[in-house]
């Protein structure tokens, strides 16, 4: 299956809540009063399907290359690594993400984990999806590398039930392992139809920005403090 198609319920799940308030234009945000680049490089891996690969729209304008611009922009010496797979469920995630990882020159500061949309559309269980989760946090402690979950939402014609337990198992693992959170990461656009591409699954560039815009605080947030003695890049100052 190509592409990552939860976006299919956009219509169901706007009923879940109210109109969704005015967001500030993502370029303007992002570009505003640009900082030096200083300090070290700070890798920080996108690990996901479509929603991060860039379907549509091109790496280049994925969610992981404007979030590093946006980053950068804010004097964060960011590297983003796109480990983005279109169609990825939670199980071919965690069938890749050890060897993705040993393949990497540098371990990540900081892994986005962004899975879970194709598992409702395969009609997997909510419990098949936690263990997929569970193996792939394990493998993350393992390893000491912080994790920030990016949360999906399961629509309300999937039944209360299986709402309330797909729903609940991003923040309930988050608790369990100590991860950082964003509950739901299309909140800002999933009722917004004009930052879709036509086929109503996958946003546009545009859209792409407003969840840069809106998460790139969790990713700052989430990313590990650091040490008193930390170096400039030797070329800092020309950026």
């Amino acid at each position: 299956m190509r592409g990552l198609s939860i976006l299919i319920f956009i219509g169901a799940l706007a009923g879940c809540g109210g109109a969704a308030d005015p967001q500030p234009k993502p370029e303007e945000e992002i570009r505003s009063e640009p900082q030096p680049v200083m300090g070290p490089e700070r890798t920080i891996m996108a690990f996901g399907n479509s929603l991060f690969a860039g379907y549509g729209v091109g790496e280049e304008n994925s969610y992981p290359a404007q979030l590093e611009a946006a980053l950068r922009a804010q004097g964060i010496n960011a590297k983003m690594v796109n480990a983005g797979i279109s169609g990825d469920t939670t199980a071919a995630g965690l069938q890749r993400l050890a060897f993705t990882l040993d393949a990497q020159e540098t371990k990540p500061e900081l892994l986005l984990l962004e899975l879970g949309g194709n598992d409702l559309l395969r009609g997997l269980s909510p419990d098949q999806t936690r263990a997929n989760f569970v193996a792939m946090l394990d493998e993350l402690k393992s390893r000491e590398i912080p994790v920030l979950m990016m949360g999906m939402r399961a629509p309300p014609n999937y039944g209360p039930e299986f709402q309330a337990e797909f729903d609940g198992l991003y923040g309930e693992l988050a608790e369990e392992y100590d991860v950082a959170l964003v509950p739901f990461w299309m909140e800002t656009i999933y009722q917004r139809p004009e930052l879709f591409q036509n086929d109503r699954i996958h946003p546009t560039t545009e859209g792409l920005s407003e969840l840069v815009v809106a998460t790139k605080d969790a990713v700052v947030a989430a990313l590990p403090e650091l040490p008193d003695d930390a170096e400039a890049p030797a070329d800092a100052s020309a950026e």
